[in-house]
């Protein structure tokens, strides 16, 4: 959509600009900030609307914004009722009207402490905004920003009426964007997962309306969002929806509001579940969710990997991209992971499979160096994902997917937990295992990532993915793009996963014509056709050693 609104992306754009020349220059700090703008701009929006819907129908409503507030820190003192402020003062309507310098006072002493309490001191929400803190410095850049998001909501209305799209989507694509901004993710391995890719291992594993779904390295929450609009699209073509629209990765996602009954939305609401160790990310990630219709999301500041952290066998779906680069304090580690390292990408593996339940499903993304590291945890880890998991498929993705964070060449693990840590295994789970070499996304794979014709490999992928489960007999040629290799061979060649130790390569016989012929065929191309004795008495140059070269071969 925001492909198709020049309007909208310039508009964000802008936004941008203004915090940087504001003094706000770190992107991170910047989104925070402009996220809480926009939560608060949604709230009053959202609010009013449910209002003028109750009037229209005549129900009861109570508005968030009706009656008084008394801030936290003057609930316990003796008539906190003096302390208490007009609630209707704190919509986003009211105070955009104030002059800058009252505003900018209003915003930070009332309205943003207002904002963290919204959910209630016990919400999950609130207790993750105790330490955000509202940093825009200069009254002219809140009032730009605000004059600026006003705009930003209107266009998203207007294209909301021309297009039919629900403008809470429509929101949660700006919103999307604002994220993709983040160019400086990276520093700790982390890296924002492109969206296609997202979908891509989303349909690959096929989340149900009732499976816990988690991300134990959640990020801004893209994961649990691609589950959440996944299972939506589902309930609505079951509905009835038809003819819904591809989207400009070959993949069919219809809006938030066409499907969702009250029950539904609250099964939802209770099966997406996210940890992350960055306070700003996890804060990012309930907004997210939030800002997409996911009134309390569970997502929780919580290293997966520490011993603080003791779920197991709790999820059907775990999909991840964990951090690649890091290593954990050793006397840190959770001591139910039995791999002896230090690294990262490989403790995660392991993590997900004891988060996930028997028969539980996992998509990973981690670097190619998984698949052959020649290391001990390496191969001790894939040998669990060959014999206490059924591991479906390796699909291996070019090096630029994660560009412009990162050249680091990946692959999508996706697996299914069939003995639990403890269990004997009688008999290895997997049978055999499907590879596919993606070469290309859909994007160019330089730092511009630009949309290219077509899906690239993307629809390829999950056409040939599902269409295993039909064909009984076994795809084995291994010049192709993607075949299945028996456990044995993998077995055989020390539980190496790479794609390039199964795929064979095809050497065309190529056959040239004799060398005299070639040679006549230069002589007249310089000369044309001249005769053996014409060209006898070329003394020099090239036609002369053309010659010589033609009698020598005789």
């Amino acid at each position: 959509m925001l492909q198709n609104n020049p309007e909208l992306k310039s508009q964000i754009d802008q936004l941008w600009d203004k915090f940087w020349s504001g003094g706000i220059s770190n992107p991170l700090t910047a989104i925070e900030q402009i996220t809480y703008l926009l939560f608060m701009k949604r709230v009053d929006e959202l609010d009013q609307k449910k209002q003028a819907d109750a009037e229209w129908t005549d129900e009861p409503y109570t508005s968030k914004f009706a009656g008084t507030w008394i801030p936290p820190e003057y609930r316990q003192q003796e008539n906190p009722e003096q302390y208490a402020i007009d609630k209707g003062t704190l919509r986003w309507s009211e105070f955009k009207r104030m002059q800058a310098e009252e505003m900018l006072q209003h915003v930070q002493s009332r309205v943003f402490p207002f904002l963290k309490d919204l959910n209630g001191e016990e919400s999950n929400f609130s207790h993750h905004m105790k330490n955000a803190v509202f940093i825009i410095p200069k009254p002219t850049l809140l009032v730009e920003a605000v004059k600026t998001i006003d705009q930003i909501f209107a266009i998203m209305e207007r294209d909301s009426q021309e297009h039919g799209q629900a403008f809470q989507d429509i929101q949660g694509d700006v919103y999307e964007m604002l994220l993709s901004e983040i160019a400086t993710a990276g520093k700790n391995g982390q890296f924002r997962t492109p969206r296609h890719i997202i979908k891509l291992m989303v349909e690959l594993v096929q989340p149900q309306l009732g499976h816990r779904i988690a991300d134990p390295a959640c990020g801004s929450g893209g994961f649990l969002l691609g589950a959440y609009q996944y299972i939506v699209t589902q309930l609505a073509i079951k509905a009835g929806a038809k003819d819904l629209p591809l989207d400009e990765d070959g993949f069919v996602r219809t809006s938030v509001a066409a499907a969702l009954t009250e029950d539904a939305q609250t099964i939802l609401q209770n099966c997406l579940y996210g940890y992350d160790i960055d306070g700003t990310m996890v804060r990012l990630g309930l907004m997210n969710l939030m800002m997409h219709g996911i009134d309390e999301p569970h997502i929780d500041y919580q290293d997966t990997l520490s011993k603080s952290y003791d779920e197991a066998g709790e999820y059907d779906i775990v999909m991840a991209n964990p951090p690649f680069t890091g290593s954990i304090d050793k006397g840190d580690i959770n001591e139910n992971l039995t791999l002896s390292t230090t690294k990262t990408e490989l403790l995660f593996v392991e993590n997900i499979y004891r988060l996930l339940k028997k028969g539980g499903t996992a998509c990973v993304i981690v670097p190619q160096g998984v698949l052959f590291g020649s290391g001990k945890a390496f191969k001790a880890l894939r040998k669990l994902l060959v014999e206490r998991c059924e591991l479906k498929a390796v699909i291996t993705m070019p090096s630029g997917v994660f560009k412009p964070y990162a050249g680091v060449s990946t692959a999508i693990l996706l697996f299914t937990k069939v003995w639990g840590p403890k269990e004997k295994v009688t008999a290895p789970a997997t049978e055999q295992v499907w590879f596919y070499e993606m070469a290309s996304d859909g994007y160019s794979l330089d730092d511009k990532r630009t949309k290219q014709e077509g899906y690239g490999d993307l629809q390829d992928i999950v056409a040939k993915y599902q269409a295993l489960d039909q064909e009984q007999e076994t795809d084995a040629d291994r010049t192709q793009k993607c075949f299945l290799v028996p456990r044995d061979d993998i077995e055989a060649e020390g539980y190496d996963l790479s794609l390039s130790r199964y795929k064979e390569e095809v050497f065309e016989e190529v056959n040239y014509e004799a060398p005299g012929v070639i040679l006549e065929r230069l002589i007249q191309a310089e000369v044309g056709d001249f005769g053996d004795e014409d060209l006898a008495r070329v003394q020099s140059g090239m036609v002369r050693e053309l010659v010589e070269l033609r009698e020598m071969i005789g």
